[in-house]
């Protein structure tokens, strides 16, 4: 038999009745998923992909950009968090400059979307602290 050949899995069903004639407890939890294994350098470019570790993302681009984008007295109130389902999560500390972004949130996401790869930001979502 060749060495790279995976071998054959069995249902739980078949696990659990082989087990079971030998005398040897079934222990996985009921709801669990066998998975395919991974090399570990493949899961850690996975994980850095996802997260954007060593890696520009367009939170970073808006947050270097953030004073021109709103002015320098509504950034310093102001943080843009995170992107998320397409919207940009602000968070804002004073409720006068949270009225003011929203008023001008059109022409803001106007802006973020000439930035060059955040052209997927279709909203502002403003949000207290």
């Amino acid at each position: 038999m060749d060495d790279k050949t995976e071998p054959h899995q069995f249902s739980r069903i078949a696990e659990e009745l082989v087990g079971e004639l030998r005398g040897v407890r079934f222990d996985d939890p009921k709801r669990s998923k066998k998975r395919a294994t991974q090399s570990f350098a493949t899961v850690v470019e996975q994980l850095l992909q996802k997260h954007q570790i060593g890696r520009d993302s367009p939170e970073h681009t808006i947050r270097e950009q953030w004073k021109t984008l709103v002015g320098p007295a509504n950034a310093s109130y102001s943080h843009p968090a995170m992107i998320e389902r397409n919207r940009l999560v602000v968070l804002v500390k004073h409720s006068v400059v949270q009225n003011e972004l929203f008023h001008h949130r059109e022409s803001i996401v106007a802006r973020i979307q000439q930035i060059r790869g955040c052209e997927h930001v279709k909203a502002l979502f403003l949000k207290a602290g």
